[in-house]
């Protein structure tokens, strides 16, 4: 599969903030302050589920999302690492890498649909996806 047609689904745009490109995947950072929150996105048009990928591009998701895991893991160390796939709001296929501490906002329950996001300020994202960038740039070590 290629990259034409592909577009980041306008709520994914509106909540999160582009932080790398992978070989398949967008990384980008869910402006939530509650949770250090990844989300990738295959940049394949019209994919709704992970099955829709061909099982080669299966395979480089999950090598993504390990990568991805390891990059948060180093800038916002965590207890717990939630993964999901849900799209039952946002179809657009995409991951969610979610990295928890025993006693946050939804702790021990899921954060989706848990209160409302709380926006991260300007500085504190910048220096979160530096640091995110930095990870994800060297992949030995993310």
């Amino acid at each position: 599969m290629s990259e034409a047609g592909f577009a980041l689904d306008p709520r994914l745009a509106a909540d999160t903030r582009p932080v790398a490109s992978l070989p398949l995947c967008d990384v980008r950072l869910m402006n939530d302050a509650r949770y250090p929150w990844l989300i990738l996105v295959p940049r394949r048009a019209g994919l709704v589920e992970i099955t829709d990928l061909h099982a080669d591009e299966q395979a480089v998701l999950w090598q993504e999302v390990n990568r991805a895991a390891a990059a948060l893991r180093a800038a916002a160390p965590f207890d717990k690492l939630n993964l999901g796939a849900l799209g039952n709001i946002v179809r657009q296929l995409h991951v969610h890498v979610v990295a928890r501490v025993e006693g946050d906002a939804a702790w021990p329950g899921p954060v989706w649909g848990h209160g409302h996001a709380a926006a991260r300020g300007d500085n504190e994202t910048r220096v979160l996806i530096a640091a995110l960038q930095r990870q994800l740039a060297n992949p030995e070590r993310a």
